[in-house]
């Protein structure tokens, strides 16, 4: 609503007259708006959501290389250390893309103040496209931190840059989308830590982040390529490096068509209120 025309009333003071505000095919400024309410949230707390990811991750590439780069050959001249680093970037991101949706949706469930998301204009699409535009922000700032302060101790060749940053957004944006199914599925804390404990943390671990699933035999290489937390690492990887386990047109081919399924099924649940409507 807003406030323009004045007309005087009896008293011959001006009051003002409402009038409509048109909303078009897409409510822009409300996607905006729950955009920047998004990174806000979690800007005002940016040493635990930023600060602490960045120095868990050098504290994670200090212990792994003095303990297992001697043991590791990796060949093609490349170090352990810049091997594990572009893994430790993509885990840090990966988490907190998920944190950050996930929690904003359990939150405001617990807390009851989901209804101020739900009442105003904004369709499923623009609540699907606001919240997980706020996932890939927080996990980009994460990933382009640990990145600049990985760099003063391994050397990023920077090998394909266009290609480090698609991974990087796919990865972010397929955890938000996870994050949201998450959140709405999620009565309570435990469940979603639960998600947290037995479904992210164990994908991220076995993924190839602390070694090249060409070492794994048999039947432990095959299930590794069924994961696809492997693609957004070894995906990173060949962007910054040039090292790859696999084809990245393979790994392109794989997040495109999850992030679509993950878009979907965000939508679908959305548009039902599932867990969120009574």
């Amino acid at each position: 609503m807003t406030d323009r025309p004045f007309v005087p009333n009896d008293n011959e003071t001006f009051v003002p007259i409402p009038t409509v505000r048109h909303v078009g095919r897409v409510n822009w400024v409300g996607v905006w708006t729950l955009y920047e309410k998004e990174v806000r949230r979690f800007l005002k707390v940016i040493t635990q959501t930023v600060f602490a990811p960045v120095v868990t991750s050098l504290l994670f590439l200090a212990i792994f290389t003095l303990a297992m780069h001697r043991s590791i050959d990796l060949g093609n001249g490349i170090t352990y250390s810049e091997f594990l680093a572009p893994g430790l970037v993509v885990m840090a991101m990966m988490q907190n893309a998920f944190a950050n949706t996930s929690s904003s949706i359990m939150i405001s469930k617990v807390q009851g103040n989901i209804v101020d998301v739900l009442m105003p204009p904004l369709g499923p699409g623009e609540l699907l496209a606001a919240f997980a535009a706020g996932g890939v922000t927080r996990g980009l700032i994460v990933g382009i931190s640990t990145v600049l302060t990985m760099s003063f101790a391994v050397g990023f060749h920077a090998a394909h840059w266009p290609v480090a940053i698609f991974f990087a957004i796919s990865a972010s944006l397929a955890m938000s989308l996870i994050g949201i199914a998450a959140g709405m599925w999620s009565e309570k804390f435990d469940h979603l830590s639960s998600v947290t404990n037995f479904v992210i943390q164990p994908l991220a671990f076995l993924s190839g982040t602390f070694y090249s699933i060409d070492q794994l035999p048999g039947i432990w290489n095959q299930l590794a390529h069924l994961n696809p937390f492997f693609f957004m690492i070894d995906g990173v990887r060949y962007g910054l490096i040039g090292w790859s386990d696999s084809n990245p047109l393979v790994g392109a081919a794989v997040l495109t068509g999850m992030n679509a399924a993950l878009v979907t099924l965000c939508y679908l649940l959305l548009k039902r209120g599932y867990k969120i409507k009574s």
